[in-house]
């Protein structure tokens, strides 16, 4: 079987994924980044900005009030982090910003420290704020004060060295969506999965997945202590792990017989061009059977996932559906290169570490009946996270948007079942046995029924 592949483009939009919102490598690579947009000067007005007027004491111009430093987890100097309890409210009804101020004056008048040091004005708004981003109860929507927008600028600038696995925030815990091939994460034994309880000394009960990458991150060639809690393991699982530069695997390809094997690990910016050579040699190996592995992929660029679907989908098949605020929302289909037809037999293997991007995918072929999924059930990760400036020092990271498969299927609300469900155990692994991808290539052969 031979075919033309055509050439892909350059890509800026991205699916946001582990992790990671965005699903970052807790080991020196960025699967994704955020969407950007201008100075909303008017929000933190529109917070303070009551009927009721401002108490006495908050007119000493806190924005204006220097940032007080403090000595973080790693022993550097930083500005303070404010602690970030979580307020919940599920109403409808109008805000009785009253109550607010009340508790303000309060706290002002009345509130003697214990153990720690006075807070000052400016760390009671930024601690305001965060509980009202807390409330929405989206681990991926949370305020950024100016430690912690330092931490993220560091994050994004890939200038460190870590372990080489992607975390993300799944009921409620930091969660490992998956090792990285070759990694230390994978040496030490990390698996998808694991809840990640302790980074040396912190707990992460309350963590944000920025401060989590954080704390794992750090000098190359020192090690990071991480405490885990595995489903099915009564006791906590202690691991030592060395940082290194982690180089991140993108694609393998394999035949055995006449079945042609992909393993895709990421979507990266260069993912589409080496997913369009990785066609080219399944189209020149004259085989019709094709198996994609997309098992631990945390995802990546959105419109790499867009283009690696229209080799397989007619012109205009919808891939996926950007839900915004109302129901809006853009509709991204199939460019229609679709140079297979219905000429091959196609399953994708899935698990419990892909996520995003490579749900997007895994979704679109099968609900278009493209292709078989097998596997178990996939992370859940589908939305979309903006990173907007509030000041100078400090930004929101806010949801704007879900992704939502071609039947229907919102990502984030569970993730995608297999069409054959295929259980693969520590045992299996430690043996050398691969069930699932077994199932997947009777099933292309055609020796047992979907």
């Amino acid at each position: 079987m031979t075919a033309m592949l055509q050439p892909t483009h350059r890509y800026a939009r991205i699916g946001i994924s582990v992790i990671l919102g965005t699903l970052l490598f807790a080991g020196g690579y960025m699967l994704g980044t955020h969407k950007t947009a201008s100075s909303f000067d008017g929000l933190v007005a529109g917070v303070i900005n009551v009927a009721e007027p401002l108490p006495a004491d908050a007119s000493n111009s806190p924005a204006l009030a220097e940032v007080k430093m403090c000595i973080d987890a790693k022993g550097a100097e930083v500005p303070c982090l404010i602690d970030r309890t979580e307020i919940s409210t599920k109403s409808d009804l109008p805000a009785d910003f009253s109550q607010f101020w009340k508790v303000w004056n309060v706290i002002n008048e009345k509130y003697v420290p214990t153990k720690h040091a006075a807070v000052s004005n400016q760390d009671k708004v930024w601690g305001a704020i965060a509980g009202l981003a807390n409330s929405l109860g989206d681990p991926y929507t949370y305020f950024l004060p100016p430690q912690e927008k330092t931490l993220f600028e560091q994050d994004v600038s890939g200038s460190f060295g870590g372990v080489g696995m992607q975390i993300g925030m799944k009921d409620g815990l930091v969660t490992v969506i998956a090792p990285l091939k070759g990694s230390p994460a994978e040496a030490a034994g990390v698996l998808k999965g694991d809840k990640v309880y302790r980074i040396d000394t912190a707990t992460t009960t309350e963590m944000t997945i920025d401060k989590a990458l954080y704390l794992i991150r750090g000098e190359i060639g020192k090690a990071v202590s991480l405490t885990l809690l595995r489903s099915g393991v009564e006791d906590p699982i202690e691991i030592s792990i060395v940082r290194q530069v982690i180089q991140v695997p993108t694609i393998d390809t394999e035949k055995r017989g006449d079945v042609f094997i992909i393993r895709l690990y990421s979507f990266p910016a260069t993912g589409a061009d080496l997913f369009r050579k990785a066609l080219k040699e399944f189209a020149d190996s004259g085989a019709d059977k094709l198996v994609l592995d997309l098992r631990g992929n945390p995802g990546g660029y959105l419109e790499v996932a867009v283009d690696m679907a229209s080799w397989f989908l007619p012109e205009g098949k919808v891939v996926v559906r950007e839900e915004e605020k109302g129901g809006a929302g853009q509709v991204y289909r199939s460019r229609g290169y679709n140079v297979f037809g219905d000429k091959f037999h196609f399953v994708i293997l899935i698990d419990g570490g892909s996520a995003s991007a490579a749900e997007i995918l895994a979704g679109a072929l099968s609900q278009q009946g493209v292709a078989t999924l097998v596997g178990t059930t996939s992370f859940g990760k589908g939305s979309v996270q903006e990173l907007i400036p509030i000041t100078p020092e400090t930004s929101l990271k806010i949801t704007i948007a879900r992704w939502v498969t071609p039947d229907g299927t919102n990502l984030s609300a569970g993730g995608i079942d297999p069409d054959v469900k295929v259980e693969f155990t520590k045992e299996q692994a430690e043996k050398g046995e691969d069930p699932q991808l077994d199932k997947a290539i009777e099933i292309v052969r055609g020796n047992t029924t979907k």
